[in-house]
């Protein structure tokens, strides 16, 4: 079992992969998991993750691949155990969003949506399992979507994918909860990333923050600060939960 920390949100020499690290809520998660303690295996397509892994100091580091392949998976899994010692907490934050109606959406996106959203995160938290068990404790923290409860126009294949992590999420939460590692899910509204922005630009965006009782979208740190509580100490009795960071959005 892993020695408890003298604060529940301290996450010293814990080492946390993160995925889609290279922008957006991933960067914000990076920054907040470094600042409580945490060393760093961030997982991107694009440079900007090395970037990052340089800003963020020795202690962290960058790899780079494509995580629609099961075997670079494998690979990562076993550099990231070999060169850190151990691996702690999962962080599966990479995802694309494909937005088309449902009677036109390409087949080749449906797939792509689901490898990328559904399969990838399954195959890291498989990957990453054997460490964490070996160690008796481990935490899985991994986002979903708003649209995974609810419908969302030209969404089909997006919220198919985060619906999935749900249940994917359930399931690893009951076989793996008695080995001392919880599983549990994150699911924002639309967070104020780059991409965001720019989808959500003008009248569009003026009208989707109108309907959120909070009246905004959400921003990448309040992502990081939900999930720095689900990978400490402080939430080790949850487990299974969807957490919503969607300014009561869905409770209408």
């Amino acid at each position: 079992m892993a020695d408890a920390p003298a604060h529940p949100y301290d996450l010293t020499d814990r080492v946390a992969i993160v995925t889609g690290a290279g922008g957006g809520i991933g960067t914000a998660l990076a920054r907040r998991f470094a600042a409580q303690g945490a060393r760093l295996a961030l997982v991107d397509r694009n440079g900007e993750v090395e970037a990052l892994a340089a800003e963020l100091g020795p202690r962290h580091r960058a790899w780079r691949f494509d995580i629609t392949d099961a075997e670079a998976i494998a690979r990562f899994t076993s550099e990231c155990a070999a060169h850190f010692g151990r691996i702690d907490i999962l962080l599966n934050n990479a995802g694309i969003g494909i937005l088309a109606p449902a009677e036109s959406l390409a087949i080749a996106d449906w797939d792509l949506t689901l490898a990328v959203n559904l399969r990838a995160p399954y195959l890291f938290a498989r990957a990453v399992a054997p460490h964490m068990l070996s160690r008796h404790w481990g935490r899985i923290v991994t986002i979903s979507s708003q649209a995974a409860v609810i419908g969302i126009a030209e969404h089909v294949a997006y919220s198919a994918s985060k619906a999935g992590l749900l249940g994917m999420t359930n399931c690893l939460a009951l076989e793996w909860g008695p080995m001392g590692i919880t599983a549990n899910c994150i699911s924002p509204t639309v967070v104020e990333t780059p991409l965001a922005q720019v989808g959500w630009a003008g009248e569009k965006g003026e009208r989707a923050r109108a309907e959120i009782p909070t009246r905004r979208f959400a921003r990448p740190e309040e992502i990081a600060e939900a999930a720095l509580y689900l990978a400490s100490e402080a939430a080790a009795m949850v487990n299974g939960a969807n957490l919503m960071v969607d300014g009561g959005f869905t409770i209408r």
